[in-house]
């Protein structure tokens, strides 16, 4: 599901990186995110090794990481990605797990009601608490 993923929010937003775990690291999603001229940010396995084996993109990424892992996650913005999970979280603590409807178009529907419930509740605590000086 990578390439429809990223091939849809291209569609609706200029992509300049992507984020991904290690569940990723394919030499067809750095290939594939090279051709569009995408930053890739997805870390490779842990016993990956420096050898281009068909993507010269994941091979920089893998020298990159290897050379100074916590330099790469820095250059990368890795740690950001836990930003959204945390959104996710949250949404699923206060809204459930589970969709209750049947039907896609309805599930979708209900999706995004729970994302502006949750960003008109995040709005209104962020609003009743004092600014600071």
């Amino acid at each position: 599901m990578f390439k429809p993923l990223v091939k849809a929010a291209m569609n609706h937003h200029p992509i300049r990186r992507v984020l991904a775990d290690g569940a990723y690291d394919a030499k067809e999603n750095f290939n594939f995110l090279a051709c569009h001229g995408v930053d890739p940010a997805i870390r490779v396995r842990s016993n990956s090794v420096a050898k281009s084996r068909g993507s010269m993109t994941r091979k920089r990424v893998v020298a990159e990481r290897l050379k100074n892992p916590e330099a790469w996650r820095e250059r990368h913005q890795y740690g950001c990605r836990w930003r959204a999970e945390g959104v996710f979280s949250c949404m699923k603590r206060s809204f459930g797990e589970y969709v209750s409807a049947k039907k896609y178009v309805n599930m979708a529907r209900e999706m995004l009601l729970k994302a502006a419930l949750y960003n008109l509740l995040t709005q209104m605590t962020a609003n009743s608490y004092p600014k600071a000086p």
